[in-house]
Order: structure tokens, then C-alpha cells, then sequence
């Protein structure tokens, strides 16, 4: 990333900057998909910059724009835990639910998964590949059949045998007229007639803009989104768009992917995304 490696060089040295410097140092930021508003917010904290201490004061700068929210897993006490995970499609969404459930299965919990994508036959097709890699059951049902429907499946065989979690693709795109966030509230609704929904993870794609902000804000409008896992966060992304959607939103990142293999997931790490910005 290395997005202030140029700028804190020469804040350590200098007492004054050219205009240059500064639209330097603003088009780095811009590059970064950070946003133009909290581009102006953090170029006004570095005008403030001491020599002196300038790696400190941008690392708290950067910081306080971070979610406080809490980035530990929303769990059920008192039964299955049910964890709907949206996005649009191309987001990494579907590899997200196979990498995630692996994680669960991983540390002892028993698993399953709804493969609630009904309008995307890969991605049911994914999700059974998956599943029989990582030896977690997958539920699904017809093709452009109703995801909600399959959700409400993977619901009653996640209660009836007992698991610990519920892990529930759903659709990025229909093929109909129906609008996205209805049938997504409608998966949602359907579930809780069995159990709440605990958790509700945004798949987005760090390489994807100011459209990931975007789609956050819509998402959460609809469905309530409890977290973020960022995909595609590799030595090609910025991944600026975390810190805007956390400055803007409040809405945590809970996950990173960073690859296709089952180990490229990880809880994110926010002083590891911020010291890696400033490298």
C-alpha cells in the first residue's frame, strides 16, 4: 500500500511543503478509495503534523477514523447461531460462505450451510465443491427456486441436528423483476420464524471503489449488516474503502480474504490494515 511512505520521509526532514506536496499526498489518498470527505479530514489532520512525531500522529489520525464497534462474532447462547452473508454478485461473496464455514468447522463447531444463491447455478454447484472439500452438508434446492426457501431448509437441519452454525449464501442478482434487498429481507424474515438471524456479513470487493460504500449503505438499510469481510485485500488492492466505510458507517470489518484458498481468511486486523497503509 505505502500510501504516506513518501510524505512522512519527507515530513521528517523538512519544515514546510510545496503545494505540490500536498496534491501529492491528496491524489495518493484518492487513489486509495478512501473518499473524498475523509480525504479532506485526514489532509487537514497532517497540515497539523509534527515533525517530530509524525508516524504517531497519522497512525492515531487514520485510527480514530476506525469503527469502535466491536469486531468479534455475534453468537446465539441458546442455540444455533445463523450468519446470512449478502454482497453483490462478483464480490467474492459465495467463496466467502465456503472459507468461513471451513473456519467454524475448523475450531470444533459443527456447521452447515444454505446455499441460497438459487439464481446462480455456480455458486450452489461452488458451495457443494466446497462442501465435500471441508466435510461440511449443504443444503439447496432448485434451480431459480426460492432462495428464502432454501434458507428456511437449511434452518430446520441446522435446528433438528443440533449445529452450532448456520451459514447462508444468498442472491447478489435476480433474474426477475423482483427488487434485491426485498428478497433479502424476505430470506431473513423467513429464518426467524425458526430463530433470529445473529449476524448479517456485507461481502465487499476492495478493489471496488466508492461503489463499496455504496453498496454498504443499501445493504445495511435493508438487512441490518453487522459487519464487513473485505475480499480481494491483496498486494493489488489499496483498501482504503475499509476506512471510509468505517468512518462513515460505523460498521466494522470483521473478516479479510485475501486469496482463493481456504487459509487466504482472517479476522481483520485493524492496526496491521493501518501500519500497512503507512509502509
Amino acid at each position: 500500500m505505502g500510501l504516506f511512505s513518501k510524505f512522512i520521509a519527507k515530513i521528517k526532514g523538512e519544515n514546510s511543503f510545496a503545494p505540490a506536496d500536498w496534491q501529492e499526498l491528496e491524489s495518493e489518498l484518492l487513489a486509495s478509495d478512501i473518499g473524498p470527505t475523509l480525504t479532506r479530514e485526514l489532509l487537514e489532520s497532517a497540515r497539523k503534523v509534527k515533525s517530530e512525531n509524525a508516524e504517531e500522529a497519522l497512525i492515531a489520525t487514520l485510527t480514530s477514523h476506525l469503527s469502535t464497534e466491536s469486531r468479534l462474532p455475534i453468537t446465539n447462547p441458546d442455540g444455533t447461531t445463523v450468519i446470512m452473508v449478502v454482497g453483490v454478485n462478483g464480490t467474492g461473496k459465495t467463496t466467502s460462505v465456503a472459507k468461513l464455514a471451513g473456519r467454524i468447522k475448523n475450531s470444533g463447531a459443527i456447521v452447515i450451510v444454505a446455499a441460497g444463491d438459487t439464481f446462480r447455478a455456480a455458486a450452489v454447484e461452488q458451495l457443494q465443491t466446497w462442501g465435500a472439500r471441508i466435510g461440511v452438508e449443504v443444503i439447496s434446492g432448485k434451480a431459480q427456486g426460492d432462495p428464502a426457501s432454501v434458507a428456511f431448509d437449511g434452518m430446520k437441519k441446522a435446528r433438528d441436528a443440533k449445529a452450532d452454525y448456520l451459514v447462508i449464501d444468498t442472491a447478489g442478482r435476480l433474474h426477475n423483476k423482483s427488487d434485491l434487498m426485498d428478497e433479502l429481507e424476505k430470506v431473513k424474515r423467513v429464518v426467524e420464524k425458526i430463530s433470529p438471524v445473529n449476524e448479517v456479513l456485507l461481502t465487499i470487493d476492495a478493489t471496488t471503489g466508492q461503489n463499496g460504500l455504496e453498496q454498504a449503505k443499501i445493504f445495511s438499510s435493508a438487512v441490518g449488516v453487522t459487519g464487513i469481510i473485505l475480499t480481494k485485500l491483496d498486494g493489488s488492492a489499496r483498501g482504503g474503502i475499509a476506512l471510509a466505510i468505517e468512518s462513515a458507517l460505523h460498521i466494522p470489518i470483521k473478516w479479510i480474504g485475501t486469496g482463493e484458498s481456504e487459509s487466504d481468511f482472517a479476522p481483520f486486523d485493524p492496526d496491521a490494515y493501518i501500519l500497512g497503509i503507512l509502509a
